[in-house]
């Protein structure tokens, strides 16, 4: 197991995976680490699509005009919903789902990439959730906050480099 300090630098997003299919306990490893986030009020009102079918990802991938067409390559892409109506803190609760996916995705050495889906959509004005309500069934009440694509890395990172951190932007006591 890697420590966190070293799985927080080494933790990059990954757009080239290869063709290797991901087992299923390994699947189940990143669910685990999602379905374990916090949330608001412990409500865990989140909810996840799992997708492993190369044609769906396909379409996913198409659900918006910029920044997902690397979906398409990926074995395995997970939807994170949420019910505004339920939670008003959905969006808060999905992105420490997902962050926490990735992490998790990380220490199993496999990659992963954050694709945003909320408030983006086709040239056409389709809302990319329009599109993947309808590739998936998803019901009318859960809207999709991102889609992380995850796969074994085709490609090597650098880990973060300490030098470039922003310690400028860390203000103590008052702004």
């Amino acid at each position: 197991m890697t420590n966190f300090k070293d799985l927080a630098q080494i933790r990059r997003s990954h757009r080239k995976f290869t063709e290797e299919e991901i087992s299923p306990e390994d699947v189940q490893t990143i669910l685990r680490a999602a379905l374990m986030s916090p949330t608001s009020k412990s409500q865990r009102a989140w909810q996840f699509v799992v997708v492993e079918d190369k044609q769906d990802i396909d379409k996913l991938a198409d659900a918006k005009d910029l920044g997902s067409q690397f979906m398409k390559g990926a074995p395995l892409a997970i939807v994170v919903l949420g019910d505004p109506q339920q939670n008003d803190c959905w969006i808060e609760d999905g992105s420490i789902a997902a962050i926490s996916m990735q992490y998790q995705a990380e220490e199993l050495g496999l990659g992963s990439c954050w694709v945003q889906m909320r408030g983006r959509g086709l040239a056409d004005g389709t809302p990319a959730d329009e599109v993947i309500r309808g590739v998936l069934d998803i019901p009318s009440n859960l809207n999709t906050l991102c889609i992380i694509a995850f796969g074994h890395k085709a490609d090597q990172r650098k880990p973060q480099n300490e030098d470039n951190l922003k310690w400028e932007n860390v203000h103590a006591d008052k702004y």
